[in-house]
């Protein structure tokens, strides 16, 4: 997708983070803007940092409920007509040792990271084959989608579903004859407040893992702060791999030499080593 002005651009998690810096940038291009998040208040204030000219649809929507995605759908085609492209973008995290994990832990980030996801591709993908018009996916996972990092097996687990669903998904695509790009984007640390994600955790999820709280608290947030890059950095960077159709979008350099050791390490047969 070279050309976005006038195009429609579907973003979930557009309260903060990536998703409000992508709203920001599919703006900045002339499009119109689909925004949905749980945090109706964040939602409305990505809303009022956009060019007044900006068509935007905001709708509170939780993706781990097929339904309200769903529902997304429905309202984006009454009210645009088309999706062209789709930002399957929420994402949350927690973290601790596997063995201390609670079920609640597994439902909350699985439903939101994994089946969010799934919601997404399921509820527009179909509406983007009929379009016959070039559209474009992009699924945030992360480095840790790519990597190990111990303490956090229930996010990279996620996340690892995320790079294997895309993949699979761009193969798909291209077996079809479909006009979809797919991109799958894996930052390393970034501040986008998603560290703060479980202030939206439901009540029936609230069980978490006893052991996370050493864990994050653990040289995180000084990398978070001295990241390289900013969620600004990384949105323009992801708009700019759609435009040229690129599919893994990887921003941190430091990252490829990580996937290498991985790699290297499978085939030679040896221990895995923690990745950050």
């Amino acid at each position: 997708m070279k050309q976005l002005k006038d195009k429609i651009s579907v973003i979930t998690g557009a309260a903060s983070g990536f998703g409000r810096e992508l709203a920001i940038c599919c703006a900045r291009e002339g499009m119109h803007l689909v925004l949905t998040d749980v945090d109706e208040k964040g939602l409305q204030d990505t809303v009022g940092l956009l060019p007044q000219s900006t068509q935007t649809l905001a709708l509170k929507c939780d993706v781990a409920k097929a339904e309200q995605v769903e529902q997304v759908a429905i309202k984006t085609f009454e009210r645009f007509g088309a999706a062209h492209l789709l930002f399957n973008n929420a994402g949350v995290v927690l973290a601790g040792p596997l063995w201390a994990t609670t079920l609640q832990d597994w439902e909350w980030v699985f439903g939101i990271n994994v089946m969010g996801v799934a919601h997404g591709i399921r509820s527009f993908v179909p509406h983007m084959l009929e379009q016959k018009s070039p559209c474009h996916i992009v699924n945030t996972a992360s480095r840790a989608g790519l990597v190990p990092v111990p303490g956090g097996g229930i996010y990279c687990a996620s996340k690892h579903a995320v790079v294997a669903m895309s993949e699979c998904l761009q193969l798909e695509l291209e077996a079809a004859g479909a006009q979809i790009g797919v991109s799958v984007l894996c930052p390393g640390f970034v501040n986008t407040g998603i560290a703060e994600a479980a202030r939206n955790r439901p009540a029936e999820l609230a069980a978490t893992n006893p052991l996370g709280a050493r864990f994050l608290s653990t040289g995180h947030d000084e990398r978070i702060r001295d990241a390289r890059f900013s969620a600004a950095d990384i949105a323009q960077m992801t708009l700019e791999a759609v435009k040229a159709g690129r599919f893994y979008i990887l921003p941190h350099p430091e990252t490829r030499e990580q996937i290498e050791n991985r790699m290297r390490d499978i085939l030679d047969d040896r221990n895995p080593r923690a990745g950050s």
